[in-house]
C-alpha cells in the first residue's frame, strides 16, 4: 500500500509517494512519485502551477548508426595507430579540442556522409545532430583549422596500410565476399588555381563531368559485387587515362585482394573496355586473376558479322526476366584464348536509337535554318561547291559514321536556291539493326553464359558507387577545399571511409531487415529518426528536468533502430575512447 513520506534534503522538506515491497526477503521503499515541497503541492492543487515544456529535436539515426559501425570496427584506434605528426608541439600524441586525429578524421567522414560541406561549415551541421550528446563532448569549437591540423598529422603514405587494417576488421566483423570485384576509375574536378605549384596531383585532363577547363584528381576503385564495399582505391594524377592507371594499380590491387582473401585465394576482376590493352590483359592473366571484360564492336567487325548471321549457333538466356539471344564462341584475341559472348542489350539499343533520333532532329533543324537563310534577300551568296561543303558538314551526325541524309540543290526562277533533303530509311534501319550490341570476353571458359553476363552487369555497381560519391546531398567528395597533395589524399580517404561505413550499414539493413531500397534511400530513412531533448520546468524557481527520448517511430524505423544499435540512451562504448585519448601502447 502506498504512503506519503517526508524527506529532508539540504534543509528543505520534500514529499514522496512510496510503496514498500520485499525484495529477496528484505523490505525496500519504492518511490512512485516525487511531489516536491508543500508550496509546490499547493500550487498544483490550486491549479496555479503550469509546467513549461521545451522540446528540441536532433538528427540522430544516421550519426548513431555510423558511430556504432565505426565502434564495432575499432576504426578510431586503427587510424590513431598510423598518426605521425611533423609538428613539434604535437609531439607523438597530437590532439586538438580534446579529440585525437582518428576521432577527428571519423567525424570528418561522418560529415561527408550526412551533409557534404566545407570544414568551416562542419560545426553548423553538427549542432543539428545528436553527435555532441552521443560523445558527451562539445563539438561547437571544431573549425576548419582543427581539421587541417588533424589531417596534417596523418601522412598520405599511411593511407594504404590503415585502410587494409580497416578492411581486415570489416572481414572479421561483417564478412567480405571477394570472389568477384568490380573495378573502374573516374575523376573529380577541383577549383585549384592553375599557378598553384604545391599541388602536383591535380592536373587538367578529360573530365567525365565535362569540366575539362578545371584541374582534376583521379580515383580508381574496386567494390565487392553484392554489397558495394570498397576493397581498393588509388588516388592518382588527373591527367592519366584509364588504360595507364589500370596498368599501374594491377599489382597493388592483386596484393590487396590476396591480403584480404588469404593464401591461394582466387578472384575475378570485372572492368569495362576503357581499360583494355594487350599488355593489361596479359598482366591480369600473369597475376593469376580471372577477368570479365568487354570489347568494342567497331574493332571486331568479323566477329560481329559472324554473330549476326542467321545460321550462327545461338543460346537463349534469361537475365532478370529479359530474354537474350547470345552468340558464344572461343577466339584468339590479342594472343590469348578467350571466351566471347555477343548479344543485343535492349536497354543499350533503346538509348542508342533515342540518341540517333535526337541527332537526326538536330540535322533537320540545321537544314531548315539554312533554307530560311537562303530565302533571305540579304543572305551571303555562296558558290555551289561552297554550299555543298556547308551541307556536308551539317548532315554529319555525332556517333554515326553512316551518311543517313540525301539532299539536292534546286535553283528557283528568281535565282534563289532551295535544299531538298530527306533521310534514307534503309540506311537508318541498317544503323538501328547494328546498334545495341555488346561483346563480353572472359577466361572463365567453364562458366555458364548467364553467369558471365551477370558478372559483367555487376560493373554497374562500381559506377553506382561513383555516382554516390558525386551525390551533392550525401557522400560527395566535392566540395574539396584543399590545395596540397597530402590534404587532398587524406580528404578523399575520409570520403572513402564514410562510403565504407554506409555500405556496411546498407548491407546490414538488407540482410537483417529486408530493406529493398538503394543506399541514398537508406540514408534518408535513417536521417528521419530524430532524438528529442525535452525540458520540463519543475517549479516557479527555474528548476527543470532535461530528458532525451526518441521521437515516435514507425515499425520500420524500430526495426532499423534495433538492428543498428540506435538508442535514445546511447553511450560511447569503451573501445571508442580513442576519440579522446590514445591507447597506452601508442604512447
Amino acid at each position: 500500500m502506498a504512503s506519503l513520506v517526508k524527506k529532508t534534503s539540504r534543509g528543505h522538506e520534500y514529499y514522496q509517494i512510496v510503496q514498500s515491497k520485499r525484495i529477496d526477503g528484505k523490505p525496500h521503499a519504492i518511490v512512485l512519485e516525487h511531489l516536491g515541497s508543500l508550496e509546490h503541492i499547493a500550487e498544483v492543487f490550486k491549479g496555479t502551477f503550469h509546467p513549461e515544456i521545451y522540446v528540441k529535436s536532433y538528427s540522430h539515426g544516421l550519426v548513431a548508426a555510423l558511430l556504432a559501425t565505426a565502434s564495432r570496427l575499432g576504426l578510431v584506434e586503427i587510424l590513431n595507430r598510423h598518426v605521425q605528426s611533423s609538428r613539434s608541439y604535437f609531439a607523438d600524441k597530437p590532439t586538438s579540442n580534446g579529440l585525437t586525429v582518428g576521432g577527428s578524421l571519423l567525424l570528418a567522414a561522418m560529415g561527408r556522409v550526412c551533409s557534404p560541406t566545407s570544414k568551416r561549415g562542419w560545426a553548423d551541421w553538427a549542432t543539428g545532430t545528436s553527435l555532441s550528446y552521443l560523445l558527451r563532448h562539445d563539438l561547437s569549437g571544431l573549425d576548419s583549422q582543427h581539421f587541417w591540423d588533424m589531417m596534417d598529422s596523418f601522412p598520405a603514405s599511411a593511407i594504404d596500410d590503415a585502410y587494409e587494417e580497416i578492411l581486415l576488421a570489416v572481414k572479421r566483423e561483417f564478412g567480405l565476399s571477394l570472389d568477384t570485384v568490380m573495378y573502374d576509375a573516374t575523376n573529380f574536378y577541383t577549383y585549384i588555381s592553375s599557378d598553384n605549384e604545391r599541388c602536383q596531383i591535380a592536373r587538367r585532363g578529360k573530365n567525365k563531368q565535362k569540366r575539362s577547363d578545371l584541374r582534376q584528381v583521379g580515383l580508381a576503385m574496386s567494390v565487392t559485387r553484392n554489397d558495394l564495399i570498397p576493397v581498393f582505391f588509388e588516388i592518382y594524377q588527373g591527367n592519366l587515362n584509364d588504360v595507364s592507371i589500370f596498368a599501374s594499380v594491377l599489382s597493388k590491387h592483386r596484393e590487396r585482394l590476396a591480403a584480404l582473401g588469404g593464401p591461394g585465394h582466387s578472384h575475378t576482376v570485372v572492368f569495362d573496355r576503357g581499360n583494355n590493352s594487350k599488355a593489361n590483359l596479359a598482366a591480369v592473366a600473369e597475376g593469376g586473376s580471372h577477368y570479365v571484360g568487354a570489347l568494342s564492336p567497331c574493332h571486331h567487325r568479323q566477329l560481329m558479322e559472324e554473330a549476326t548471321e542467321n545460321s550462327s549457333p545461338r543460346e537463349t538466356v534469361d537475365i532478370g526476366g529479359q530474354t537474350l539471344d547470345v552468340f558464344r564462341t572461343r577466339r584468339e584475341i590479342w594472343d590469348a584464348d578467350r571466351t566471347v559472348l555477343v548479344y543485343v542489350s535492349k536497354g543499350l539499343r533503346k538509348g542508342k536509337i533515342a540518341e540517333l533520333n535526337r541527332e537526326a532532329e538536330k540535322v533537320r533543324a540545321r537544314l531548315e535554318a539554312e533554307n530560311t537563310r537562303l530565302a533571305s534577300k540579304r543572305t551571303k551568296l555562296f558558290t555551289e561547291a561552297e554550299l555543298n561543303w556547308r551541307i556536308e558538314r551539317m548532315v554529319k551526325m555525332r556517333g554515326c559514321s553512316t551518311a543517313l541524309w540525301e539532299w539536292t540543290l534546286t535553283h528557283r526562277e528568281d535565282g534563289g536556291t532551295v535544299i531538298k533533303f530527306e533521310m534514307n530509311a534503309d540506311r537508318y534501319n541498317e544503323v538501328v539493326d547494328k546498334s545495341g550490341y555488346r561483346i563480353i570476353m572472359t577466361d572463365h571458359h567453364d562458366w555458364p553464359t548467364r553467369d558471365i553476363i551477370m558478372a559483367y552487369h555487376g560493373q554497374a555497381d562500381v559506377e553506382h558507387s561513383f555516382k554516390e560519391l558525386k551525390n551533392s546531398y550525401h557522400l560527395a567528395i566535392r566540395p574539396e577545399f584543399h590545395w596540397t597533395d597530402q590534404k587532398i589524399k587524406v580528404h578523399i580517404f575520409c570520403c572513402v571511409i564514410g562510403y565504407l561505413l554506409v555500405a556496411l550499414i546498407w548491407k546490414k539493413l538488407r540482410n537483417d531487415v529486408g530493406f529493398a531500397g538503394c543506399i541514398d534511400n537508406a540514408l534518408d530513412k535513417l536521417n528521419s529518426i530524430r532524438l528529442a531533448a525535452v525540458t520540463v520546468a519543475k517549479n516557479n524557481r527555474g528548476q527543470s528536468n532535461l530528458n532525451y527520448q526518441l521521437e515516435v517511430l514507425s515499425l520500420e524505423e524500430i526495426a532499423y533502430m534495433n538492428e543498428l544499435g540506435i538508442k535514445d540512451d546511447h553511450r560511447i562504448p569503451r573501445h571508442m575512447e580513442g576519440f579522446f585519448k590514445y591507447a597506452e601502447k601508442h604512447s
